[in-house]
């Protein structure tokens, strides 16, 4: 069965766009969203609670109080799982990591286990594949860096991923 998935990224406690982000999910119908961390402080749990999908999220290099974190996420129904996890997704190996560790991102793209990895970090949108690896930035929701608050999503059926505007 395929799945809608939505991927977000560096929310960095920009709760207007984080709203924006979930209200854009939902109408999406995404099912699953998968966050790339650097959510920032915990009061940024509450604007997630509107979305429909569950998350699945790791942290970020400026994440802070990342058992708070951890703890309102899963209150809500959702997980946050350290700095990296893999989920499978229709059949499909998924590595989720912020991006911070440069090395890590480049053997886990360079190894060809993975279907898909999402990562964040940089803030810019990326839709790309190296081998049979999809490879995906969803930029940044914040829009501080790059003045464009973005997300994406992803089809499983068909393995199309696009960069979403807000």
């Amino acid at each position: 069965m395929w799945l809608i998935v939505g991927i977000m990224s560096d929310t960095h406690d920009r709760l207007p766009f984080i709203d924006k982000a979930v209200e854009r999910m939902n109408i999406e119908n995404v099912e699953l969203v998968l966050h790339a961390g650097d959510y920032i402080s915990p009061f940024v749990v509450s604007h997630f609670k509107p979305l429909k999908a569950r998350l699945i999220g790791v942290f970020g290099n400026n994440d802070a109080e990342l058992e708070r974190l951890n703890k309102l996420f899963t209150e809500a129904g959702n997980r946050v799982k350290g700095r990296f996890t893999e989920i499978k997704i229709d059949d499909k190996r998924v590595a989720l990591l912020h991006g911070d560790e440069e090395e890590l991102l480049k053997s886990l793209v360079n190894c060809g286990y993975y279907d898909v990895i999402v990562y964040g970090h940089t803030h810019r949108p990326v839709v790309r594949k190296e081998g049979e690896t999809l490879i995906i930035n969803p930029g940044e929701v914040c829009g501080y860096l790059t003045g464009k608050s973005t997300i994406a999503t992803l089809d499983t059926e068909t393995m199309k991923a696009e960069i979403v505007f807000l």
